[in-house]
């Protein structure tokens, strides 16, 4: 037993001093191993230093900063959309301002809520609900000295992009309206909460374009689904946007003074007139198929039953009532590939969406009801037992619409034919929606009012807007003026001047000059002037002495 004892405690005493040496290895190893995490921290934090002192740059661009007020200086605007100050480098040509822009799907565009602006514009002011992003393009900030917020130079180009956006607002919000903070980048693109500016987005064929994306959203085809999967309009995103391109002091537009007339005639002669010459053949064939249909329509309603003229007065008057957009989208459903009729009629190669067929198509269905409705009314107007004496002595149906109810239906058919040609001329809402905007085939005026506005020219747009406000006041003149000829005619008023109508004052004096003559001569004696209560019929309508002539008749009986 002893000596199992013994021989256990020196294998005891052996193995705790290998114990002892581990461990102090152990130590060692792990001293070592701790100073070599601390200096692997120490790394990475030098590293992260390093990266971030060398980002500080463009951190500060991309952060956003507001401008001091501009210095008390005027801005010197010598021709439109150019600006310069004294003694600043640089100065402003070709400044727009796009009010609206379009996230449309377009073959060989770019993908979002997207801006046209132009290949060499160095400077994009995009409005946001938020904030304002001034991008200049590095290249151009390098060389006039705008590479960070502090340049000397920022508050004159402030200064003179507020002055040109209010020059080109046209009634619209300010650039320098409130007080929004204003973020300098330089950079082609940047993110502002959950969406993504692109300032250089280029189409298929090399068009620049600023973009509104969802902020993850990559560039291309996935842009627009994303935000539509997402449920975000990214026009929301932007308010309005300006563009334009920096230049040297000395390299700014200016311009003579020409005038006003030869303002005016430059004007005048930019205008792209094709809108006129469509909305004009558009209307003119337009209206010859509604006065031929809305006569027609109104000639049968009137002879049919009460039922069946309620039923056919609500169809052919109801495009009237509906809003345009309503009949566009029926007529863009109707010839469409969505219904089996539009399907037959693209089978047989007759295909008439996003045409001028479908431009005149349209101006028919809103025309249509003015003619209708004012035949229809004027035609109810007539005496019942006129036509029944017409029925009496065998005239045809056909006959009494031609030589009895034309005739005297005229008037209210002519004011209603003129009103029917101006709604035609002024549609617009239907024929965007059937027939497109297509400049020299489908552009009518008020389409291109509504996308010279968007696009920014706001001259071109209030010029259309001018010619539409004048056609139709001499519309409603001249409806007027038919009106008063017509209704002085039926009164007796003296309607006609010159030779004609000094023939007709004669007749008419000499015509009472013959019945005071018979009253003088006996014929009348002892009779007052009583003349008979039917209402004139005419200018030339002579009253009848009726006692006068019941003497004369007695007379030649005796």
């Amino acid at each position: 037993m002893g000596m199992g004892r013994d021989d256990k405690g020196p294998h005891r005493r052996r193995g705790d001093g290998d114990a002892r040496r581990a461990g102090a290895v152990r130590r060692v190893v792990g001293g070592c191993t701790g100073r070599s995490r601390a200096l692997s921290r120490i790394a990475i934090a030098v590293c992260v230093f390093a990266a971030a002192a060398a980002a500080m740059p463009s951190l500060a661009m991309a952060a956003p900063m507001t401008l001091e007020a501009p210095e008390p200086r005027p801005v010197e605007i010598p021709a439109d959309g150019s600006a310069r100050m004294d003694g600043v480098a640089f100065g402003i040509n070709g400044f727009e301002r796009l009010a609206k822009g379009t996230a449309r799907a377009a073959q060989g565009a770019p993908e979002g809520y997207r801006f046209p602006i132009s290949d060499a514009a160095g400077l994009v002011v995009v409005r946001t609900p938020d904030e304002v992003l001034l991008h200049v393009d590095r290249a151009v900030a390098a060389q006039f000295a705008l590479e960070g917020p502090d340049a000397a130079e920022l508050s004159a180009l402030w200064s003179m992009t507020c002055a040109l956006d209010e020059a080109h607002s046209m009634g619209g919000a300010p650039l320098s309206e409130g007080e929004v903070p204003i973020r300098l980048v330089v950079d082609s693109e940047c993110a502002a909460g959950s969406l993504r500016y692109r300032f250089d987005a280029r189409g298929d064929d090399g068009s620049r374009y600023v973009t509104v994306t969802l902020e993850n959203a990559e560039a291309g085809a996935d842009g627009l689904e994303a935000a539509r999967a997402a449920g975000v309009d990214l026009g929301d995103g932007v308010l309005w946007c300006d563009f334009a391109e920096i230049v040297d002091a000395g390299s700014v537009v200016a311009e003579d003074d020409p005038g006003v007339g030869g303002e005016a005639l430059a004007f005048l002669s930019s205008v792209d007139y094709r809108p006129f010459w469509v909305s004009l053949k558009t209307s003119g064939l337009a209206l010859a198929i509604s006065f031929a249909l809305g006569l027609f329509a109104a000639w049968r309603v009137m002879g049919a039953s009460s039922r069946l003229k309620g039923v056919l007065d609500s169809v052919f008057t109801i495009p009237m009532v509906l809003p345009p957009t309503v009949c566009g989208f029926l007529l863009l459903m109707l010839f469409g590939q969505s219904t089996g009729v539009g399907r037959w009629l693209i089978a047989h190669g007759v295909s008439i969406v996003f045409t001028w067929e479908a431009a005149v198509v349209s101006a028919v269905v809103v025309s249509f009801p003015l003619v209708y409705r004012t035949a229809l009314g004027a035609f109810e107007s007539l005496d019942g037992r006129m036509i029944d004496a017409a029925r009496t002595l065998g005239w045809s149906e056909t006959r009494i619409f031609r030589r009895l109810m034309m005739p005297l239906a005229w008037p209210s058919i002519a004011a209603g034919t003129v009103l029917a040609f101006a709604r035609a001329m002024g549609e617009f809402g239907c024929t965007l929606f059937f027939a497109g905007n297509y400049a020299g085939v489908t552009q009518t005026i008020p389409i291109a009012i509504y996308f010279e506005w968007m696009g920014g020219d706001t001259a071109v747009a209030l010029f259309w807007v001018m010619t539409v406000i004048a056609f139709s006041f001499l519309v409603v003149w001249g409806i007027n003026a038919y009106t008063a000829r017509h209704q002085g005619y039926r009164d007796g008023a003296p309607v006609r001047t010159g030779a004609r109508g000094r023939a007709r004052r004669g007749l008419r004096a000499r015509a009472a000059d013959a019945i005071e003559t018979r009253a003088a001569t006996g014929m009348g004696s002892g009779a007052t002037a009583v003349f008979d209560d039917l209402e004139p019929t005419g200018g030339d309508a002579v009253g009848i002495d009726l006692p006068a002539l019941r003497e004369l008749f007695e007379d030649g009986a005796a």
